[in-house]
């Protein structure tokens, strides 16, 4: 599968644009292909006048994560078929969505595609479906960390907030969920990044997950050393119970 073909097909912002003249134009060279390393800076957002020069697309592998500071809190996750770096190009509402310094790392190994950012304006620019699902990704930016503000410091309504969160932002992007009467959804997600996400320890979140998934809200699986990440969310609507509740309400949190 070609680069572009493979743009066109695994990500949901250049989705089904392969008629797109900018695109069947396009010298393949263009595009970079390039792996990501875990633990390794990718760059730092937010930059006081400093642009970048691509926008990446993520095709495999991941998550990629940003990482506020100094509280060391994820505030951003990227799966395959999402894209990051759109609020540090000058392109679209980039140019006034600013923060404060933030660092992007891989968090597990990712296979990216690297978009030029004079294509991503020309397309911006001349193609309505493109600039509809470009400003839609700054959309879920801020409804990810919207989430996030609502992690209480209660366990069971943090981690169900990130869920929440990832789970919309997932179904939004059409990865994942579809039309079916009951679609679950499945995350790499580590312990280490619930808790960084959610401000809690590792032996908290531990627990979490144990009670959710005895409340029959998530399976977790253990079966191989590559799957032991994996959470699958199969009750989104349990869940939502979860997210909105106070302290007395969820009976099986032992503490209260």
């Amino acid at each position: 599968m070609g680069t572009v073909e493979t743009l066109t097909s695994k990500s949901f912002l250049f989705q089904n644009l392969e008629g797109e003249k900018l695109l069947q134009g396009l010298d393949p060279s263009a595009l970079v292909v390039e792996k990501l390393y875990s633990n390794r800076p990718v760059y730092t957002a937010f930059r006081p006048q400093t642009w970048l020069e691509h926008l990446y697309i993520v095709v495999d592998g991941g998550p990629v994560i940003m990482r506020s500071t100094p509280l060391d809190r994820v505030i951003a996750m990227t799966y395959p078929g999402g894209s990051f770096g759109m609020r540090s190009l000058p392109v679209g509402f980039g140019s006034v969505v600013r923060a404060f310094p933030s660092l992007v790392e891989a968090y597990k190994t990712t296979d990216v595609i690297k978009v030029p950012v004079a294509l991503v304006q020309s397309l911006y620019d001349q193609n309505e479906t493109f600039r509809q699902r470009y400003s839609l990704l700054f959309e879920l930016r801020e409804k990810f960390q919207y989430h996030l503000l609502n992690c209480s410091t209660y366990p069971p309504q943090a981690v169900a907030a990130l869920l929440r969160a990832l789970i919309y932002q997932e179904r939004t992007l059409g990865s994942q969920g579809g039309q079916g009467k009951a679609p679950s959804y499945s995350f790499d997600l580590p312990i280490d990044l619930i808790a960084r996400a959610c401000q809690l320890n590792h032996r908290t979140v531990e627990q979490v997950l144990k009670g959710l998934t005895k409340a029959g809200h998530i399976k977790t699986s253990k079966a191989a050393d590559s799957v032991n990440d994996q959470v699958q969310v199969v009750d989104p609507e349990g869940l939502k119970e979860v997210y909105g509740a106070t302290r007395d309400k969820v009976s099986w949190w032992p503490l209260k």
